[in-house]
């Protein structure tokens, strides 16, 4: 599966049509987001997670999206199940993601 950009305007109703959600948060300027995008890339193409819709969102443009996410710091992921948050948290370890991705498996 294909990592997804998504903006302000289609955000809920990607919480609506999908029951996984994994949220990168990332800004233009963001080294660390940048170097992240391959690693995240990687794990949308993942079989264990082929259940799990992969959307990039860019937190500068979109602030409702970065509402609902609880964003604080970047690179931030978020996981939602069923529409809710379960898990949000600035980090650059992709075994922290890994860890998250599980969670709602």
């Amino acid at each position: 599966m294909s990592v997804e950009e998504s903006k302000d305007q289609d955000f809920n109703n990607q919480l609506v049509n999908h029951d996984k959600i994994v949220v990168k948060y990332y800004a233009n300027w963001c080294g660390t987001c940048k170097l992240f995008s391959p690693k995240y890339k990687r794990l949308s193409n993942d079989e264990r997670y082929a259940n799990i819709t992969f959307l990039d969102v860019n937190a500068e443009e979109n602030p409702i999206a970065r509402r609902l996410g609880g964003v604080d710091n970047l690179p931030f992921f978020a996981v939602f199940k069923d529409g809710n948050l379960v898990e949000g948290v600035a980090t650059s370890k992709e075994e922290k993601l890994v860890e998250m991705l599980d969670s709602i498996l």
